[in-house]
């Protein structure tokens, strides 16, 4: 990206100011390239603890937390600088989730899950790929409809529904 300015205040110094624009343009999607590829990265935890939370069947206070974080940064980077878009919208986390996300999850649960019991493929083939996907999406939904302060408590509730989420929730009592 220094480069890339260089060039850009070469071009503006030169007068060259169509090739500015084309400098701009291409910083510009090397910014939203660099916020997919963090979201993505979230996206990755979110789905191995869903993974995770529906084989084993229970949900430790490490997968909440990680859960929870994952959704936080989710819409921290999501959310454009105008405050009033997003880098993704809501119609497009499923199509993600099932083009580039769920296998590469499956693989690195698959070290995880029951402490490495399953093979990607035998994890592949036990888990409800579409009900973990759904589940995703709902957790996501909730970064457009939620404040970051009211955030932590829906999610509480959502992740009380979760396979042992309600035991999780009742720990303390």
């Amino acid at each position: 990206m220094t480069q890339e300015l260089i060039d850009l205040k070469t071009c503006l110094i030169e007068g060259r100011y169509t090739e500015a624009l084309e400098i701009v343009d291409e910083l510009e999607a090397m910014s939203k390239q660099a916020i997919l590829a963090k979201i993505q990265s979230d996206l990755l935890i979110l789905i191995i603890h869903l993974i995770k939370n529906q084989v084993e069947q229970r949900l430790t206070n490490s997968w909440a937390s990680s859960i929870r974080t994952a959704i936080r940064e989710i819409k921290k980077h999501n959310l454009k600088d105008n405050k009033s878009s997003y880098y993704l919208n809501a119609d497009e986390w499923q199509q993600l989730l099932e083009e580039e996300i769920i296998e590469s999850a499956i693989a690195d649960a698959s070290d995880e899950v029951l402490n490495g019991k399953y093979s990607r493929a035998q994890l592949a083939s036990m888990l409800d790929k579409p009900a973990i996907i759904a589940t995703a999406v709902n957790f996501l939904n909730l970064t457009y409809s939620y404040s970051a302060k009211e955030l932590p408590a829906i999610m509480d509730e959502y992740l009380s529904q979760l396979p042992g989420g309600d035991i999780w929730l009742n720990r303390g009592n």
